[in-house]
């Protein structure tokens, strides 16, 4: 049975990638929290991944690196900390921990890179493809997500995602949406939305074949903010208020996947994604 190493396992992909991948694979687990999926004793490492690793003990059969700050807002706010985490933690990850094949969690916005987020996680790629390519060292594959939604037992842990303010919203009684004047059909944001459990099975697909490339998961679909959020309610049969307040800076209009990968494997339709 292949050892598997999940950064930031405690986290929203984390925790779904652990349930998925246990039968099959010896998980380990590294975190700066407490892991909220159980993982076997002594399988479980509390580290942040911008402090020293000493000589890690543990080889493994892939690393599958996800640990990183995604909150674009916040990166506007703390840039440095972004790069720090994303970049440097990622370069630690990689020269301290031993493994046969290395995979990194990457974004959508990368491709663009208007914010300190997506600055930092294009760096961290173009990282992770000069250590592994040009020193010749290990397979890679780098994915990007778009848009993650959906559940299978665990929350999102990014309060600026759409999913997560969602769930919230019926119990708040209303959901505020940043923008309705771009140049779109309805004026919300256009974005490519993806659930959590799609990415969980492209990543089980890199363990046993690297790409030793940049994929991009999603759809290659757009829907608006506007149109998933009234989704959200039909499928669900709850109701609140929608709001609209002003653009948040750096958003952009749209953001849709032009080429679908073939590590993206299509496992819902729209109105799953949503079901909670």
């Amino acid at each position: 049975m292949k050892k598997v190493l999940i950064t930031g396992c405690s986290g929203y992909i984390g925790s779904h990638l652990c349930k998925e991948l246990e039968n099959d694979y010896d998980i380990w687990g590294l975190d700066i929290r407490p892991s909220l999926y159980p993982i076997k004793e002594g399988q479980f490492i509390q580290h942040d991944i911008n402090h020293p690793f000493g000589e890690f003990p543990e080889e493994f059969d892939a690393v599958v690196h996800l640990a990183a700050r995604v909150r674009v807002n916040e990166s506007r706010q703390m840039p440095i900390n972004y790069y720090i985490t994303n970049l440097n933690g990622t370069t630690n990850v990689l020269e301290k921990i031993k493994t046969k094949n290395f995979i990194f969690s990457s974004t959508g916005v990368a491709e663009y890179c208007y914010d300190p987020y997506g600055i930092s996680k294009k760096a961290a790629e173009d990282c992770v493809i000069e250590y592994c390519t040009e020193r010749s060292i290990k397979p890679f594959t780098i994915f990007r997500f778009y848009n993650v939604i959906g559940s299978s037992g665990f929350a999102p842990t990014n309060p600026d995602s759409l999913m997560h303010n969602l769930l919230q919203a019926p119990e708040r009684g209303d959901f505020t949406i940043f923008g309705n004047d771009y140049d779109t059909p309805d004026g919300t944001c256009l974005r490519d939305y993806i659930h959590v459990d799609e990415i969980c099975e492209g990543i089980k697909l890199a363990i046993e074949e690297p790409a030793d490339k940049i994929e991009q998961l999603g759809h290659g679909v757009g829907r608006s903010v506007k149109e998933m959020v009234e989704l959200f309610k039909q499928v669900n049969n709850v109701d609140f208020q929608v709001n609209y307040s002003e653009r948040r800076s750096g958003d952009l209009p749209k953001t849709v996947l032009k080429e679908k990968s073939r590590y993206m494997k299509e496992l819902y339709t729209l109105e799953e994604l949503l079901k909670v």
